[in-house]
């Protein structure tokens, strides 16, 4: 079975780089390579020759996760016009805090593939991330 366009999409903007483009852009996008070979590996191929259980793990794991925790950040907004109510107070870094678990999980995206974060997820908060 193979990734879906969508999920290799996904896939590169979870891990920072920059989107690929149409079939006459594609030449053109940011590139991705991973050390872990003599030759160097794209991610292009590494993402079209994932064993079952791998691309299960990126699908059923990492796509799922990472898209919920993107959408919580988003989410958070709704309480930005909120500093108390009744009992409940907001967490004034909720924000923060949810950028801070998406980026981590990214990161570990990033190092289940063995891929370097994309230049998006290396600039992320202004700090440089590392991996």
């Amino acid at each position: 079975m193979a990734l879906t366009a969508q999920q290799i999409a996904d896939t590169r903007h979870y891990m920072g780089y920059s989107v690929a483009g149409d079939d006459a852009s594609r030449p053109w996008r940011e590139l991705a390579y991973s050390n872990v070979s003599y030759m160097g590996l794209s991610l292009d191929y590494r993402l079209a020759h994932l064993s079952a259980e791998e691309e299960a793990r990126l699908t059923g794991f990492f796509l799922v996760n990472l898209a919920a925790r993107e959408q919580e950040i988003q989410d958070a907004a709704g309480n930005l016009d909120t500093a108390a109510a009744a009992v409940w107070t907001h967490n004034l870094n909720e924000i923060t805090d949810r950028r801070a678990l998406f980026n981590a999980l990214r990161l570990e995206l990033c190092r289940f593939l063995g891929f370097p974060p994309g230049s998006g997820l290396q600039q992320a908060g202004n700090k440089l991330i590392r991996s």
